[in-house]
């Protein structure tokens, strides 16, 4: 009998820790509000296509698929939901105005993602729609990094990088004719994966394909942008273009947040496909996954009929959970022969009232839970809190 084994790589969460997965979970949706971004909730599953909007064949690799009985047409299970708020800015609450959403959910992975064990990786994430240029992207990053720093996630390590830079070199190679699209998808491997000798063995020896055998060097601080402007002096205008407004971006967050560890990749190609400006990702500073990872999308949403300016970012909660956020010890009534004590009744009352947590008996062999920090009980005076000695000082 094996009814009680999950999938392989299907995980649950439980408890404390899937307490204190639904505290940071609110603690992250705290701060998305406070900055004034409306909260969403997508369903777990659309038609394929929608899913699939703007998407590389990354996307749909780890997109779970099932044949709607209704309608007979192929549904999928979000693995991303980026796509979902590209639908509801264009079609479900359309407007002129800049539009701030955000979002909290599992999304479901075909396979395993990189270095994550996890199939089911709780998502939590912000998008803004109407808003061009780098303020709109420094406003993300800035949520981005608030959001992880109620994770206790205080001295991250920014990654910042730009699509357009790859894309437009991409661009002139094709228009010479010196790339097919057939070798476009492995070069974009290649270009992840940071191997020159493999990019070198695709490209022929053209002044544009020397600049992106280049690509994968130009990473360090932000000194490296001076380097990156002379290895892409003679590239085409929107390559040279997306390189300043790389450093734009680059001067505003440094300005805006002097303790983050701020690092330039010119070659980072985060995401699935769909971005197509300025791309960041943040790390810790002792391990090497990305915590949280975004950028800029603009006119995916064409295919709902409504293609705007676009940039936000999401960020893995089961990761970002850690030791450092305790769940709240519970006060304990022991089980009680009179259940209509209202004595007992009030002080129960007025616990949860100030938020505590009350477990009361209801069998008498009931025994305190594992985080008890209290008990109730039954002296002269009436009913009393007694604290347990190893929880003093939390009193």
């Amino acid at each position: 009998m094996t009814y009680w084994r999950l999938p392989k790589g299907v995980d649950e969460v439980l408890p404390p820790q899937a307490w204190q997965l639904e505290q940071l979970r609110r603690r992250v949706l705290d701060v998305f509000n406070r900055w004034g971004y409306d909260y969403l909730e997508p369903p777990v599953i659309e038609y394929l296509d929608a899913l699939l909007v703007g998407s590389g064949e990354d996307l749909d690799l780890q997109t779970l698929k099932v044949v709607d009985q209704y309608s007979g047409r192929q549904l999928g299970v979000r693995a991303d939901m980026t796509s979902q708020a590209v639908r509801v800015d264009a079609h479900s609450l359309r407007s002129d105005n800049v539009q701030r959403y955000c979002y909290a959910g599992p999304v479901v992975f075909a396979k395993p993602q990189g270095n994550q064990t996890s199939r089911v990786p709780l998502k939590a994430g912000a998008e803004m729609f109407g808003a061009s240029g780098v303020a709109a992207d420094a406003e993300v990053i800035g949520l981005m990094l608030e959001g992880l720093k109620v994770a206790n996630m205080h001295a991250p390590v920014l990654l910042l990088g730009h699509m357009g830079i790859y894309l437009g070199l991409v661009e002139h190679l094709l228009a010479e004719g010196r790339l097919d699209e057939a070798r476009q998808g492995e070069l974009f491997g290649c270009i992840q994966r940071k191997g020159a000798s493999d990019i070198r063995a695709l490209l022929d020896d053209s002044p544009t394909a020397a600049m992106l055998i280049a690509l994968p060097d130009l990473m360090g601080d932000s000194s490296v942008l001076e380097l990156a402007g002379k290895v892409l002096h003679s590239a085409s205008e929107s390559v040279r273009a997306a390189l300043d407004e790389l450093k734009d971006l680059a001067a505003m967050i440094k300005a805006r947040y002097p303790q983050v560890d701020l690092r330039i990749d010119v070659s980072e190609l985060s995401g699935y496909g769909y971005h197509n400006g300025p791309v960041f990702a943040v790390y810790h500073p002792q391990h090497g996954s990305a915590l949280a990872q975004g950028g800029r999308y603009d006119g995916v949403g064409d295919i709902f009929g409504r293609g705007r300016a676009a940039t936000g970012f999401d960020l893995n909660l089961k990761q970002l959970m850690d030791s450092s956020l305790q769940g709240q010890g519970a006060y304990f009534a022991p089980y009680t022969a009179d259940a209509s004590d209202a004595e007992l009744t009030e002080l129960v009352s007025r616990l949860r009232g100030e938020g505590h947590r009350v477990i009361v008996a209801v069998a008498q062999n009931e025994q305190p839970p594992h985080d008890c920090i209290g008990t109730l009980v039954h002296g002269q005076d009436g009913w009393q809190v007694q604290s347990d000695s190893t929880a003093s000082n939390e009193q």
